[in-house]
């Protein structure tokens, strides 16, 4: 599975990417997880960019098809 990575890595104060939704410990261990990990955390990463991320970051995961 693809990574989530729109190219826009910018943290927040809880370490969550502002681009792609994913935390921090999640971007450094991605190439660990399995892909039944990686679709939950993509999904997970929908939902945070929804509560705290932009639109245009939705759109671009989106995009992909993340």
């Amino acid at each position: 599975m693809e990574s989530p990575c729109v190219r826009k890595c910018t943290l927040n104060e809880e370490d969550m990417c502002l681009g792609c939704g994913r935390e921090l410990n999640e971007i450094t261990a991605w190439t660990s997880y399995s892909e039944k990990q990686r679709a939950e955390i993509i999904k997970d990463c929908v939902q945070r960019i929804a509560l705290f991320g932009t639109q245009t970051s939705l759109k671009e995961l989106v995009k992909k098809g993340v």
